[in-house]
C-alpha cells in the first residue's frame, strides 16, 4: 500500500529530504538555548559576571536566528514536497481511472472516487507533511531533551520516563477504535457526495416534481450520520488533551518537590532546575504534537487505504502484445458467448448468443427493458468482455485488437448521451481531434444536426453549457451521433441513441446512412419498430436470448414477440417498453 504510493513523490524527492534535515537543525539549536540558559544564569548573574551575561546572550541569539532560518526552510521544503506529492497522486488516480473498463469503474461509485481524488487525497496531504517534518520533530526533541535532562540529573529524569509510559498506555488503547471509526466515517463521506451529486444532477427533475423538501431531508439525514460519526471519533480523541494535562502538571509538580530538595542539598544548581523546567515542557510538548500525528495518520490511514485501491486496481480490458493495428471490415461474429456482470457467480445476462453479422449491413435490434441489447453491443467495442464464448470484428478476436484502435473503428452513440462544457465544435472533435470545421457540418448534415445548428447565431461555435443542458435531448441525439461518424468507423452502433428525435427525423437520419455510409455495419437499438422495421434484418432479444433474427415482414410472420410489440404499436400509436400479454 505505501509502497505504491511512494513512487508519487517523484521529484519532490529533494524536498522530502530536506525538510527533515532543516527540522533536525532547529530541533538542535532549540535544544541548545535552555542549557545556555542554565549557563548564563550560573555562570553570568549568580557570579554577577556582565561579560559572561552577553557572552551566553550573544550566543543564545544566535542559536535562536539559526533555528528560526531552519525553521522557516523546513516550513517551505515540507510545503512543497507534500502539495507536489498530492497532486502527483492526484494526478496517478485520475490517468489510472481513465484505463479502466466498465467493470473496473462498476466497483466504484462515481462519488467513491470523487471522494477520494478531494478529501482523501487533502488527507493524505496533511499526514505526508506531518510525517516529513512534524512527526519528525517530536521525536528529535524528545530524545534530544531526554538525553540534556539525564546530563544534568539522571534521577529527575525517571519522572518523564513514567509520564512518557502513561502516555503510551493511553494512546495504544485508544488509537486502534479511533481508526475503525475514521474509516467508516469516509464511506459516510461517498453517501453524502452521491447524494449532491444526484440531486445537482437531477436537479430539474426535483423542481419539477416539487421535491426539494424531500431532497434536503434526504441530505441532512446523510450529514447526519457522517456528524454523529466524527462526533464519536472526535469525542475519543478529546481524552488525549486532559491526559496530556494530567501528565504535564504532574512532572511540574514533581520536578518542583524533588528539584527544590536538591538545590538545598546542594546536588542541583538554580540555572539547571531552570534548563529542566524547559526540557520537560520540550518533552511534554513533544508527546503532544507526536499524539496530534498519530491522530492525522489514524485519519489518513483510511484514506490511504481508499486511494491505493484506484491504484493497485488493474483494468480487466488491455490490449495484448503485438496487438492488431488494423480492423479488415465491419463483419461481426458472436460465437456461442454468455455474459454475467458478476463473472463466476452473477446470473448471465446474455445466454449462448450465436449471431453473424455482414459487413455493411443495417441490423435492428429491439426487445424488453433489460432483455441484454445494450449489454450484447457493448462486448463489440470491448466495454465488456464475454464471460464465454467469442466475439470477433472483422474476422479477428476483439481481444487481439489494440484497444484504442478497435474503439476508433466500432463507434458507438451510448444510451445517455453526454456533451462537455465547450463549443459545439469542441465537443465534435471528440470524434476526431483534426476535422475540420466542413468535416463537422458534413457529420451534422449527414445526423440533421445542422437543421438546428444553422439557425443559431455561432452555429459550431455555440457553447455547450454543462451537460448539455442548453440543448434539447433530441438535439444532443443528433450531435452525438455527428460526433460518432467523423470517426468514419467500420461498424457504427446506435444505442437508443435517437429516442427523443421525431419518426420524420430519425427516418431521414437513416436514409442518409443508407446512401453516405454503405459500407459501414450500422447497428441501431430501438424501442420503436419505426425505427428498425427497414433494416436488413431485425434481431429480437428476450430474456439475454435471441429469440429471432431475420428482415421485419419474416418476423411479422414468424416471431410472435416481434409481431406482438408492432402490433401494440401500431395500435397505440406510440413506444413499446415491454411487451404485454393479453
Amino acid at each position: 500500500m505505501f509502497k505504491t504510493l511512494k513512487k508519487y513523490i517523484g521529484q519532490y524527492k529533494k524536498a522530502t529530504i530536506l525538510t527533515p534535515v532543516f527540522t533536525a537543525l532547529e530541533v538542535l539549536m532549540e535544544v541548545m538555548i535552555p542549557f545556555v540558559t542554565a549557563s548564563l544564569i550560573d555562570k553570568g548573574i549568580n557570579h554577577g559576571d556582565m561579560s559572561a551575561v552577553v557572552g551566553y546572550g550573544v550566543l543564545m541569539l544566535l542559536l535562536a536566528f539559526v533555528s528560526l532560518f531552519c525553521g522557516a526552510m523546513g516550513g517551505k521544503y515540507s510545503a512543497e514536497a507534500s502539495t507536489g506529492f498530492a497532486s502527483n497522486v492526484r494526478d496517478g488516480m485520475y490517468k489510472k481511472i481513465q484505463t479502466y473498463s466498465f467493470s473496473n469503474i462498476d466497483r466504484f461509485s462515481t462519488a467513491g472516487l470523487v471522494t477520494r481524488l478531494t478529501t482523501d487525497v487533502t488527507n493524505l496531504q496533511n499526514a505526508f507533511m506531518m510525517l516529513i517534518r512534524i512527526a519528525i520533530r517530536p521525536p528529535l526533541m524528545f530524545i534530544m531533551s531526554v538525553v540534556m535532562c539525564v546530563m544534568i540529573s539522571p534521577s529527575l529524569s525517571m519522572i518523564f520516563l513514567v509520564a512518557v509510559l502513561f502516555l503510551a498506555i493511553i494512546l495504544i488503547f485508544l488509537l486502534p477504535n479511533v481508526n475503525k471509526v475514521f474509516s467508516e466515517t469516509f464511506n459516510k463521506y461517498d453517501d453524502l457526495n452521491a447524494e449532491v451529486q444526484e440531486n445537482v444532477t437531477g436537479v430539474r427533475v426535483v423542481k419539477a416534481y416539487v421535491r426539494e423538501k424531500y431532497e434536503t431531508q434526504k441530505f441532512a439525514k446523510a450529514a447526519k450520520n457522517l456528524r454523529k460519526l466524527f462526533e464519536k471519533a472526535e469525542g475519543m480523541m478529546a481524552l488525549v488533551n486532559p491526559v496530556m494535562n494530567l501528565a504535564v502538571y504532574g512532572c511540574v509538580i514533581a520536578l518542583s518537590w524533588f528539584g527544590a530538595h536538591q538545590i538545598v542539598g546542594g546536588t542541583l544548581t538554580t540555572g539547571e532546575l531552570t534548563s529542566m523546567f524547559s526540557y520537560i515542557m520540550s518533552i511534554l510538548m513533544s508527546l503532544m504534537m507526536f499524539s496530534m500525528v498519530i491522530v492525522m495518520i489514524t485519519m489518513s490511514i483510511a484514506s490511504v487505504r481508499r486511494i491505493s485501491a484506484v491504484l493497485m486496481e488493474e483494468s480487466d480490458i488491455v490490449s495484448p502484445e503485438n496487438a492488431l493495428g488494423v480492423v479488415k471490415d465491419g463483419t461481426i461474429d458472436f460465437n456461442h458467448v454468455f455474459f454475467s456482470y458478476v463473472s463466476g457467480n452473477g446470473e448471465d445476462v446474455l445466454n449462448d448468443v450465436d449471431l453473424h453479422i455482414h459487413s455493411g449491413e443495417t441490423i435492428g435490434i429491439i426487445g424488453g427493458t433489460g432483455s441484454g441489447k445494450s449489454t450484447l453491443v457493448s462486448l463489440i467495442s470491448r466495454l465488456y468482455d464475454a464471460t464465454a464464448g467469442s466475439v470477433y470484428v472483422g474476422g479477428e478476436d476483439v481481444k487481439a485488437y489494440d484497444v484504442e484502435v478497435l474503439r476508433n473503428e466500432v463507434s458507438v452513440v451510448l444510451q445517455k448521451n453526454v456533451l462537455f462544457s465547450g463549443t459545439v465544435l469542441d465537443n465534435l472533435r471528440w470524434g476526431k481531434e483534426d476535422a475540420s470545421e466542413e468535416a463537422c457540418w458534413k457529420a451534422c448534415e449527414l445526423a440533421c444536426a445542422d437543421e438546428f445548428l444553422k439557425k443559431m447565431p455561432d452555429g459550431l461555435m455555440t457553447y455547450v453549457e454543462q451537460g448539455g443542458n442548453n440543448f434539447s435531448g433530441g438535439q444532443k441525439q443528433r450531435l452525438c451521433i455527428a460526433r460518432a461518424l467523423l470517426k468514419h468507423p467500420k461498424v457504427l452502433i446506435m444505442d437508443d441513441s435517437t429516442s427523443a428525435v421525431d419518426t420524420a427525423t430519425d427516418a431521414k437520419i437513416q436514409s442518409g446512412f443508407a446512401k453516405m455510409i454503405p459500407d459501414t455495419t450500422k447497428i441501431i437499438i430501438s424501442q420503436r419498430v419505426s425505427s428498425v422495421k427497414n433494416a436488413d434484418r431485425i434481431l429480437v432479444i428476450d430474456n439475454g436470448k435471441i429469440s429471432g433474427f431475420d428482415t421485419h415482414e419474416n418476423l411479422i410472420k414468424n416471431n410472435a414477440i416481434y409481431r406482438e410489440i408492432e402490433e401494440a404499436q401500431n395500435k397505440a400509436g406510440g413506444d413499446f417498453d415491454k411487451p404485454q400479454a393479453d
